[in-house]
Formats: C-alpha cells, sequence, structure tokens
C-alpha cells in the first residue's frame, strides 16, 4: 500500500492512498486548488483514483472532492444523509459500507457529531494482514483535540453525540491503531489542535483530556471552548452543497 498525506495552507489534511499493484486509489477530503497534486501523485504512483471521498460537508474550507472527481473519473462519495441537502449527484456512503481498493479495504464508520453527516474511515491492507492499519477521522477527533460541535447549530446536543461516537465507535478500536486527522494546529474546527498530524489512539486515550471526561463534563467543556467561525463560512458551505 502506498500513502500521501498532504498539508494545505488552512491546515487541512488530505490524503492519497492505495493499491499500487492494483493501480488503484482512494483521496479524501481534496481542498479546491490542490486537485492537480492529486493527478500528479496518481500519475507518480500509476493508479486510477477510483474513489473521491469528503468526510462531511466542510464549514471551513472549499471542497475540491468534486472537481477532482470530474478530472479523475472517479466517484465522489459523501454519507447518504446528504441525499436532498446537495445540489449535486453523489455515491452515498453508509455505515459498514466497505469499499475494496485492490488489497486495500475502506470501512465506512458513521460518526454524527462535528457534523451529522460525518464518517471516518478504517483502513485495511490485505497484504499487511487482516487487522486495520489506521483510521481516518475528520473532523470527529484530531490530535489532542476533539472537532467543533456548534457548525449544525446545535452545540450541546452534537457535543453529546460526539461523545457517544466517540466511546462507542471509534474508542472501541484497537488501540495501536493509527490515527490520521482532518486538521493540524491553526484549524477552526477544534479548540487546542496539536501540529503532530498523526497519533495513535492508545496516545490519545492517555494524552487527550477530552477522552478522560464523563459525558455531562465533556459537552461542558466542548461548548464552552469552541473557537471563532471561519471568516466565509456561509458561503464555504454553500459552494460545498452546491447551492
Amino acid at each position: 500500500m502506498f500513502f500521501r498525506q498532504l498539508s494545505t495552507k488552512d491546515a487541512t489534511l488530505s490524503y492519497l492512498f492505495g493499491c499500487a499493484t492494483c493501480h488503484v486509489a482512494v483521496a479524501v477530503d481534496p481542498v479546491l486548488g490542490d486537485e492537480d497534486w492529486f493527478i500528479r501523485e496518481a500519475q507518480k504512483q500509476d493508479v486510477k483514483i477510483t474513489h473521491v471521498i469528503d468526510t462531511h460537508v466542510h464549514a471551513d474550507h472549499y471542497s475540491g472532492g468534486r472537481s477532482l472527481a470530474a478530472a479523475s473519473g472517479a466517484r465522489y462519495c459523501l454519507h447518504e444523509s446528504n441525499a436532498g441537502r446537495v445540489k449535486y449527484d453523489f455515491e452515498p456512503l453508509r455505515d459498514g459500507r466497505v469499499i475494496d481498493v485492490g488489497n486495500v479495504v475502506v470501512s465506512v464508520i458513521h460518526t454524527p457529531g462535528h457534523t451529522p453527516d460525518s464518517v471516518c474511515l478504517k483502513v485495511t491492507d490485505k497484504r499487511r494482514g487482516d487487522a486495520p492499519w489506521f483510521v481516518l477521522t475528520g473532523d470527529t477527533m484530531f490530535v489532542g483535540a476533539i472537532g467543533r460541535p456548534d457548525l449544525a447549530g446545535k452545540e450541546r446536543e452534537m457535543a453529546g453525540q460526539l461523545f457517544d461516537t466517540l466511546h462507542a465507535k471509534l474508542l472501541t478500536l484497537a488501540p495501536e491503531m493509527e490515527l490520521y486527522p482532518g486538521h493540524t494546529s491553526g484549524s477552526v474546527c477544534g479548540a487546542g489542535i496539536s501540529g503532530k498530524p498523526a497519533s495513535t489512539l492508545a496516545f490519545e486515550k492517555r494524552w487527550n483530556p477530552m477522552l478522560s471526561m464523563n459525558r455531562d463534563a465533556f459537552v461542558n467543556a466542548l461548548t464552552s471552548d469552541i473557537p471563532p467561525r471561519p471568516a466565509e463560512m456561509d458561503r464555504m458551505v454553500a459552494a460545498n452543497l452546491g447551492l
């Protein structure tokens, strides 16, 4: 398996990974303007991008997902809850969906809380073994921080969903699982995000302060320290919805 992480000027982390043996790849959370990077990297690896996945409808940057999918002939994917919400066609992802990318297996985990449509992606390299290797957590969990819960306008309700999502889904994964988030420090998508672009679930359980709290304390802490909203948030969301 090959794996590439791209850090952008907006403190967004995007991903390209796949199976070089079978010449196929997946792109995750590309930013508008970075499409050529993905196409060049795919050409270097001699792979075809078959799926472009946005882990949710982004509010902090303009997505390059649809334009990359169009340029590469890939399927553009979002969580199924966006049906009727966005103004374009997409391939719906549901919880438990498995996407085969050659010897790489991508399993979709619906993780509402940051947004209702958020997903994480659990990735297995079958040539390495049957155990999942890493999880792309989007804006659900960062290194040292948790995604902001207020973008849907129901911050306490969404914060409670985030707590349930973390403890019922992500924290039940193997502790040695590597974690690759959707942002690094400098992003407004969470408070206190580390500059480190990767972690493990075991490290986060030990050092991420939000993960040692009970539900009430978690909700109170997450809703009391919310960064300012992005200046162009409404415009970005509208563009990413295709309005």
